[in-house]
């Protein structure tokens, strides 16, 4: 088991993917990268996440869909959305479904290591981490 946090990163965009994880592993978290919602379904819940980080238009089930899916389904996985789309009705349902942060690519490397630490600490309150 990793002593790391453990970030999903759904994204349909390999590039996103693979700057996501590289910084992420840069910055003291574990991560696995799914190109959609279905291959991270067949994945999740049975490998332990600490973290969603999910793109909002992907081919198949958008991001706003995953979110609800998991949330239908009693899953409490804390979620930043990551998109390059300004959609109002997209980011109130995402906070309404109980996402922790949305952040509009691009974004600076503090800004998400920032909202991912707050997402972490919500769910894991007893947590030392700290990026």
């Amino acid at each position: 088991m990793s002593q790391f946090p453990v970030i999903a990163i759904v994204d349909d965009d390999e590039g996103i993917r693979d700057a996501l994880s590289d910084l992420l592993a840069v910055s003291g978290f574990a991560s696995l990268a799914y190109d959609g919602a279905a291959s991270f379904l067949s994945e999740y819940p049975a490998r332990r996440f600490d973290c969603l980080i999910t793109d909002i238009r992907m081919p198949g089930m958008t991001g706003i869909e995953l979110i609800e899916l998991l949330h239908d389904t009693g899953q409490s996985l804390p979620t930043v959305i990551l998109t390059s789309i300004v959609d109002e009705r997209a980011h109130a349902r995402s906070a309404a479904l109980g996402a922790h942060a949305w952040l509009t690519k691009p974004v600076t490397d503090e800004r998400l290591l920032a909202a991912l630490a707050s997402a972490i600490h919500t769910q894991l309150p007893h947590s030392d981490f700290k990026p």
